[in-house]
């Protein structure tokens, strides 16, 4: 069926705005509730009270900069500031909150302070006046600028007629079939089959491309190659992704293979390494730009005559002109992100081919701003991983979540290449997430097939929490004896049982393992949990056992997402859920263990309540595929001991 070009586009625009208008909205609400119960301070992800004021100085592009400090406590949660985004500093009055009228953006964020970017001086001597009268805050704001960018890419993608445009858009709006070209079977004798296919269907590939990369499958390898193969063909391609750090990523690793890499956006946002071949630095460096600087001077100071004055303006738009021109010139990949390949110094920029990396992370509305620029796409991530993030329910049913890669795959299987091999995790570990997400037909590289921690070691282990029989999770009973989940003030779930039981079974492996050895092969730990506040309590567990003291650097606590594109050799991952009628919340979005499951290298251990989660198949699945592969462990109702002895 063909879909109507005009219906489909508004429809995009409609949930941009319902997803807009969320933000907002959960912004003012924040806000206002600001005052209520802060006497004690605000540690939210998106907030920070009270802050003092550290030094201003300024940064490397000549912006002013006001360093901002905060108490961190044991249980820090895991903060929404990133460097360039957006936030307001404000002061509790009796109604709640009042903003301070300076648009700021962070800089740096690390233990206990975070470096934001100030519009001025006298701003600056604002905030410190205030903040002598009054205790302040710091409140993520919202990011207005990639919705209009969203809003006004979709509104160009919807009436544009060129006529390569007009096919890339028939083709993903499955108004046309997708074509091929016929080439030579190229030859990658460092890469396996299914990544030599995949880029062979890359460069045959006229308007679009996918490269599905699973778990440890070497997705960005395979798309670093396919870019090289590309550059053999084109003078120069767009490569693109979601975020910044996945932008960098991408950029550091077509760098080190001595691509030339010209990487556009606004350089807080941009890692130290990417930042030497940022625009900007570009820009300073071009032998013409000295002279640019003097004509600017000049025509800032004045007390010339106006003859003068039009010819250096003249100058100064040819000189602009020509460094633009050979910045871009001399680059082979421009990288930036979705959002950013809309900035004006990409203004009339076309590609042959644009790269999307992480695409099953993107907002479709967002890759349409850079397939704007482009005659074809090709898209690497994987759609059974963590999707974008969607605040505004109405827009995710309305179809938000769903990503341009995702329905492509959908509709064009032909332009599908699935990477088969993974180099990642013990085939144990491989297998379920294999046979439920990839039609088992990965299969594990023969270094990493039996990699184990131990050879007395199993690969897979479940610690059940539910205090039943052996047999709990499988026959379906409805009572559980074990751990109890809590909401915390914030909404988050925690379950103080289980995240001691964490802790107590990190030490037990730990000690099997031994402590030195642990130091010496540098065996590294991370614990999973998808609630943010089972998060904060097992970090503030860790922090109180005098045991861990010397270990912390090799133990890593976070939530799914921020797991996301990391792994480590062993993985325990707390499910929190553990009630009597089998309700499991998110954990119904399994996506999300698949991300969980798959950052093991070596062990997986697993702790829940599994009468609780045997409610769902999925669950009920893995527990016979931990029996079969691994160890069922039943631990009694009774909490485990965890010393409350403070690490000095």
């Amino acid at each position: 069926m063909s879909v109507n070009t005009a219906t489909y586009f508004s429809r995009l625009r409609e949930l941009v705005g319902l997803e807009l208008r969320e933000e907002q909205e959960a912004y003012r609400r924040s806000l206002e509730h600001r005052g209520l119960g802060a006497a004690d301070g605000i540690r939210e992800p998106s907030c920070r009270y009270p802050v003092s004021l550290g030094a201003s100085d300024y940064n490397a592009m000549g912006q002013l900069t006001l360093e901002l400090r905060y108490e961190v406590a044991d249980d820090e949660v895991e903060l929404d500031f990133e460097p360039g985004r957006p936030v307001t500093l404000f002061y509790l009055a009796n109604d709640g909150a009042k903003e301070m009228p300076h648009q700021c953006y962070v800089e740096l964020v690390r233990d206990g302070a975070m470096t934001i970017s100030v519009p001025s001086k006298a701003a600056i001597q604002s905030i410190r006046s205030l903040a002598d009268r009054n205790l302040i805050g710091v409140q993520l704001g919202v990011d207005n600028t990639s919705f209009r960018v969203m809003d006004g890419a979709l509104t160009e993608a919807a009436r544009k007629e060129d006529e390569r445009f007009v096919r890339l858009r028939d083709v993903l709006l499955d108004n046309a079939k997708p074509s091929f070209r016929s080439l030579p079977r190229l030859s990658f004798p460092w890469l396996n089959r299914s990544q030599e296919d995949a880029i062979q269907k890359v460069v045959e590939a006229q308007e679009v491309s996918i490269i599905h990369g699973p778990p440890g499958t070497g997705k960005t390898t395979t798309l670093v190659e396919a870019i090289i193969e590309t550059l053999q063909r084109e003078t120069q391609v767009l490569v693109c992704a979601p975020s910044n750090a996945a932008v960098d990523w991408i950029s550091t690793q077509l760098m080190r293979r001595g691509v030339g890499v010209l990487r556009v956006g606004n350089p807080l946002r941009m890692s130290d390494e990417t930042l030497e071949c940022s625009y900007e630095r570009r820009y300073a460096a071009h032998p013409d730009y000295h002279e640019l600087w003097n004509i600017r001077r000049t025509l800032r100071e004045g007390g010339i005559g106006p003859e003068k004055a039009r010819k250096l303006r003249e100058r100064q738009n040819e000189l602009e002109l020509k460094i633009n021109n050979d910045i871009f010139n001399e680059a082979r990949v421009v990288s930036c992100t979705l959002v950013g390949s809309a900035y004006r110094i990409m203004d009339r920029r076309r590609f042959s081919t644009l790269f999307i990396d992480e695409a099953a992370q993107a907002l479709e509305p967002a890759c349409w701003a850079a397939i704007l620029r482009a005659d074809r796409v090709v898209m690497g991530g994987d759609h059974q991983q963590l999707p974008p993030t969607v605040k505004s329910l109405e827009a995710a049913r309305g179809g938000l979540a769903d990503t341009l890669m995702q329905k492509v795959v959908g509709l064009h299987p032909q332009c599908v290449s699935l990477l088969t091999v993974q180099y990642r995790m013990n085939k144990a570990i491989m297998a379920f997430s294999s046979r439920w997400f990839y039609h088992g037909q990965l299969k594990a590289a023969p270094e990493a097939a039996q990699r184990l921690v131990s050879p007395l070691d199993t690969p897979l282990t479940w610690i059940d929490t539910s205090g039943s029989s052996g047999n709990s999770g499988i026959s379906g009973a409805s009572g559980t004896a074990g751990t109890t989940e809590a909401r915390t003030r914030t909404g988050s779930l925690t379950n103080s049982q289980e995240a001691r039981l964490v802790i107590h079974t990190l030490r037990d492996y730990i000690d099997m393992v031994s402590p030195g050895r642990v130091e010496s092969e540098r065996v590294d730990f991370g614990i999973i949990t998808p609630y943010r506040g089972q998060a904060r309590l097992i970090r503030r567990l860790l922090k109180m056992q005098h045991y861990f003291r010397k270990l912390r650097r090799h133990i890593t606590v976070g939530t799914v997402d921020g797991f996301q594109g990391q792994e480590r050799d062993v993985i325990v991952i707390s499910l929190v859920r553990s009630n009597a009628e089998g309700s499991i919340g998110f954990l119904r979005d399994l996506r999300r263990m698949n991300v969980a499951m798959t950052r093991a290298r070596m062990k997986l251990i697993i702790v829940g309540n599994a009468e609780t989660l045997s409610h769902h198949r999925f669950y009920r699945e893995l527990i016979e595929h931990v029996r079969r592969h691994g160890e069922f462990v039943c631990v009694p109702s009774s909490e485990p001991t965890v010393s409350n002895t403070t690490t000095t």
